[in-house]
């Protein structure tokens, strides 16, 4: 929501994030994301550390940040989608209807996502 942008809300997230993926043993993390919202965060694209999708893909939208400095090799790293992210549809329908109903609406940054994560790098 527009009221709550640009209070350091996202930036104070990312860095309890962090410290806790630390404190969990994690060397690195990866995520599709706009690029815009998590360089000034540390994160890189993910050819600076070969890392990448099967088939040798690059997003633009993966981004990549150590947390343990050199942790990434020579070697290629594939990242690979978890099964959680496989939802039923049904599912996620009932689950809604725990909620207040919203209005669906449709944001700019939806399509420069799309965008991004669909376009790659060679």
């Amino acid at each position: 929501m527009p009221g709550f942008q640009r209070k350091g809300i996202g930036k104070a997230l990312l860095e309890q994030t962090f410290a806790k993926a630390i404190e969990l043993g994690y060397k690195a993390i990866i995520i599709f994301g706009t690029p815009g919202n998590y360089v000034g965060r540390g994160f890189k694209s993910c050819k600076r550390y070969n890392v990448c999708l099967e088939g040798d893909v690059f997003p633009t939208a993966l981004l990549v940040k150590e947390l343990e400095t050199g942790f990434f090799d020579d070697r290629k790293y594939y990242v690979y989608e978890s099964p959680v992210f496989e939802i039923e549809e049904r599912l996620a329908d009932e689950f809604d209807k725990c909620f207040e109903p919203m209005e669906k609406s449709y944001q700019l940054s939806q399509e420069e996502f799309y965008i991004l994560s669909q376009s790659v790098m060679r």
